[in-house]
């Protein structure tokens, strides 16, 4: 999910960045670019969800206790990014920012929730991890 979701997002950012020109960045057709490496990051982590269930040991598709521990705890650090983006476009939208700004803070929210949910369960595997 880590590496999917912070390729997608690079793609996305070269994509749009290198329409600049000379519009300003507000202009840049970003709609499609946008929905398309959603949608592609979307696919690409179901199949490699696929593959690496394929390629890994029958028991290790079994869960316990910690297991179920660490994923809550990276989807909490995920998820307080996808609430920090959201009331950030929130006030952008009541403010009536122009709609390039209030949907790439939506996509960067999304993105940094993906990225730090899976590097907060990364190094709850990898340091250990304490249960509260």
């Amino acid at each position: 999910m880590l590496v999917v979701t912070v390729a997608a997002y690079g793609v996305y950012l070269i994509t749009v960045l290198g329409r600049t020109g000379d519009v300003p960045l507000a202009d840049v057709p970003y709609v499609s670019t946008m929905l398309w490496t959603i949608i592609g990051s979307i696919v690409a982590t179901i199949v490699l969800n696929i593959v690496v269930s394929i390629a890994s040991r029958e028991d290790a598709a079994q869960k316990d206790q910690r297991d179920r521990e660490i994923a809550r705890f990276g989807d909490y650090i995920g998820m307080s990014f996808v609430v920090i983006g959201a009331v950030a476009a929130m006030l952008m939208s009541m403010a009536q920012w122009n709609h390039f700004w209030i949907a790439n803070t939506i996509y960067l929210g999304f993105a940094l929730s993906a990225a730090l949910g899976s590097m907060a369960k990364l190094a709850a595997y990898r340091r250990g991890f304490q249960a509260w």
